[in-house]
């Protein structure tokens, strides 16, 4: 008996060939427009072929890349070619490596940027030097501690260096950086002391989840030391300087913009002076807005800005300003003397700054309803607006 032949699937082969039809008109295409060419580019090339002379063609072997080898220009060629691709590949993979050394790091503390300055202010000139300096991936190595009131903070890289640090019950400043100003260097050592016994603290959320700022603001301390700027000498005594630590932590979003004012000195010999600020995350629960008299904090309401305007509607820096607070409690005229201004876009990256000093003069309220007058009392405000 005949055993019948299996009949083969119906449509099996042309399921198998589904795959060659597919990539035939890619392959066609590859083969008319890249190997054709080169197949006929090599065979040009050795010939005496030129488009002038079209008709006028001979075999000559190899002796056009013998011309063209012993030709410097196309040895030259040939040389910076091959250090750009060298230099591309290592820049590339370097690059890739970095990063992926930041993730492995844990990169969830966002640290992929550090940015180091040293800022000179001449009021007296009305002229001001920023210096800044700026670090990829840093990822912790500047060291900064978990709190003000301890640890030290270090970062010496080519030509500057910076240290904070405690020294009993003092907070020490002292940097060193070449090529300031004119390519004179500056160098200083500053002790910050008579720290007073509150200071605000603040910790402000962001509307987007996951980030915060973490905020503490010491005004009034006592400044001593000396700064060297080439071969000019300043000294800085207790009875006369005082300084403030803005001090913070925090995760910020991408883009935002910070109103921002301070002052310290004495007001009838008595250590006085203001924090002041809006707009850097959601304050709706609570301000910074303070003023510190003889060592205390006396809380305020929410204060407002009033930079005013040029006739072509933009922010006019450098004409007087107007504080107000909605408790009545903080109201000042602000003289500018200076403007330390910085600005700086880059695609993504913007830095729009105005850190404008000058004089205040006005009126206070502490807690007890005792109204002070201040007049010409030195101090700055600045609005900053960021996108990085």
């Amino acid at each position: 008996m005949k055993q019948k032949k299996k009949a083969r699937p119906r449509g099996r082969l042309e399921h198998q060939l589904y795959p060659r039809y597919l990539t035939l008109p890619a392959f066609i295409l590859f083969t008319v427009f890249f190997i054709l060419p080169i197949l006929g580019g090599v065979g040009i090339s050795l010939t005496n072929w030129t488009v002038s002379r079209p008709s006028i063609t001979r075999f000559v072997g190899l002796k056009n890349y013998i011309t063209m080898f012993q030709d410097d220009d196309i040895l030259l060629a040939f040389k910076n070619t091959a250090i750009f691709t060298v230099a591309i590949v290592i820049l590339r993979n370097l690059f890739a490596i970095l990063l992926a050394l930041a993730l492995v790091k844990k990169l969830y503390t966002r640290t992929y940027m550090g940015l180091d300055s040293v800022s000179f202010l001449d009021f007296d000139g009305k002229w001001e030097k920023t210096t800044s300096r700026m670090r990829a991936l840093p990822l912790g190595r500047t060291q900064l501690p978990e709190s003000s009131a301890e640890g030290a903070s270090e970062i010496s890289k080519g030509g500057y260096a910076l240290t904070f640090y405690h020294e009993g019950e003092a907070r020490m400043l002292s940097f060193h950086m070449d090529k300031f100003l004119d390519k004179e260097p500056i160098e200083g050592i500053v002790k910050l002391t008579d720290e007073p016994d509150e200071s605000m603290v603040i910790a402000t959320p962001f509307d987007k989840p996951g980030h915060f700022y973490y905020n503490q603001k010491i005004n009034c301390m006592r400044a001593e030391g000396w700064i060297e700027l080439g071969s000019r000498r300043y000294e800085l005594t207790k009875d006369k300087f005082f300084a403030v630590l803005d001090w913070g932590r925090g995760v910020w979003t991408y883009h935002n913009t910070w109103y921002w004012g301070s002052a310290s000195g004495e007001l009838d010999g008595v250590p006085f002076g203001w924090n002041i600020g809006y707009g850097f995350g959601n304050t709706s629960a609570a301000t910074e807005n303070v003023l510190f008299y003889d060592g205390k904090i006396h809380k305020l309401g929410e204060v407002k800005f009033e930079i005013p305007m040029d006739e072509d509607g933009f922010e006019d820096f450098m004409k007087p300003w107007v504080f107000t607070s909605d408790d009545n409690r903080f109201y000042m005229n602000f003289t500018p003397v200076l403007d330390r201004s910085a600005f700086m876009s880059a695609g993504v990256v913007l830095s729009d700054q105005h850190q404008v000093f000058g004089h205040f003069t006005g009126r206070i309220t502490l807690d007890d309803g005792t109204v002070l007058p201040v007049r010409d009392f030195f101090g700055f405000a600045e609005k900053v607006e960021n996108k990085w």
